[in-house]
């Protein structure tokens, strides 16, 4: 049984919640290697089609619990600790299921960068990302300097993580960094609303489209063929091929997921 994640699965989502509302879900040792369990759980599970992520109470993840570091059940050296965080982001962002972040408060430093692996976010009226580390004679750890230019741009990057400008709700929709900015009421019902929409689509194509979408692959010859390659991969599954014959129908498709 999990001490700092809840994990749930309904209709098709495997919902994530980081539960440490008392420290604003920074993370230890522990939350990390439960996180990393649930996300691989999320994956490996044939009934799951999209992963929500989110956090309990008033942040969605503050980084790295510093007072945790004196504590003796925080043994942690700095290059395994990043290399569970980084573990988290490449699941996410790497890994073929679909995932959407709710942010229901602030996101900071290693909490940013596990919010900006999901493919999308939503975020609170609370809610805000700051890299931080700068500030506090660090560097960004394993991804912020290296997803927010994808994200964002080289120059709004540089403003994030140099500067250590916030990044409010209303920026991020602006920047195309979150979907949307909801009240606190209402965000896991948008957030839902957005992780649904993901599910109901033909799985394979979903997930053979997500890793077409990859700013690594840099030249038109290796795109073409790992666009072929994705082509034939789902092409002929039962959800791409009754997509099809809905589309012919000109009704909702009825995928068999019993």
């Amino acid at each position: 049984m999990a001490d700092d994640i809840d994990y749930c699965v309904t209709g098709g989502r495997a919902e994530i919640t980081l539960n440490r509302p008392e420290v604003m879900n920074a993370y230890t040792e522990n939350t990390l290697i439960e996180l990393n369990h649930a996300i691989e759980d999320a994956l490996d599970d044939e009934t799951v089609y999209v992963i929500l992520l989110t956090g309990n109470g008033d942040g969605f993840c503050t980084g790295r619990d510093l007072r945790a570091g004196t504590k003796s059940d925080y043994r942690l050296s700095e290059g395994e600790r990043l290399g569970r965080v980084a573990s988290v982001m490449r699941h996410l962002y790497a890994g073929p299921k679909p995932s959407v972040a709710a942010l229901n408060g602030p996101a900071v430093g290693g909490g940013m960068e596990i919010a900006l692996a999901c493919d999308f976010r939503v975020m609170s009226e609370n809610a805000f990302f700051r890299d931080g580390h700068v500030d506090t004679g660090f560097t960004p750890a394993t991804g912020g300097a290296w997803l927010l230019p994808r994200l964002i741009g080289e120059a709004r990057a540089k403003q994030t993580v140099l500067l250590g400008d916030d990044i409010g709700p209303d920026t991020a929709v602006d920047w195309g960094l979150a979907l949307d900015s909801v009240s606190q009421t209402d965000l896991l019902e948008r957030a839902r609303t957005v992780a649904n929409r993901l599910r109901d689509k033909p799985a394979s194509a979903l997930r053979e489209s997500k890793a077409l979408v990859d700013p690594t692959i840099t030249s038109f010859e290796e795109h073409a063929q790992a666009t072929l390659d994705a082509r034939w991969a789902c092409q002929d599954t039962p959800e791409s091929r009754e997509a099809r014959a809905a589309l012919r129908e000109d009704r909702d498709p009825e995928f068999n997921r019993d």
